[in-house]
């Protein structure tokens, strides 16, 4: 048996919004919406059924719903996203930045080598440094 690391579910005050911004952040599609709920997936999903061979080859979506209260302290859990070798990770940060990202202090030594960002609704999330894998 093996569980697969199915969505990553975010309340947030504008679902809607939330899953749009990161749909548009990673590359993803808005798979489905309803008032209360939207679902946000990579775009390249196979068109057949998962079996059990590519059950964990596809990667994790994300789940968007609303809650009245505001979000008040450092987030718990946080993603870490990583460019390629390839891709320029200063002009990913700045692209962020103009899609709503801001950058955020949460502790982190001045020489780290990522950058801490927050989604429009201050949900924080780290830009790492380049990676091959």
């Amino acid at each position: 048996m093996s569980l697969r690391w199915y969505t990553l579910v975010i309340d947030c005050h504008d679902p809607h919004a939330q899953a749009h911004w990161w749909a548009e952040a990673l590359d993803m599609q808005v798979f489905l919406e309803f008032e209360k709920e939207v679902v946000v997936l990579p775009k390249h999903l196979p068109t057949e059924p998962l079996t059990a061979e590519n059950w964990t080859s596809v990667g994790p979506g994300m789940v968007f719903v609303p809650v009245p209260e505001d979000k008040t302290v450092k987030n718990r859990l946080h993603l870490d996203l990583a460019p390629h070798l390839s891709d320029d990770r200063d002009a990913e940060i700045d692209r962020l930045i103009g899609l709503g990202a801001r950058r955020v202090e949460v502790g982190q030594p001045a020489d780290a080598e990522f950058t801490v960002l927050a989604d429009p609704e201050g949900n924080e999330f780290c830009v790492l440094s380049a990676r091959e894998r």
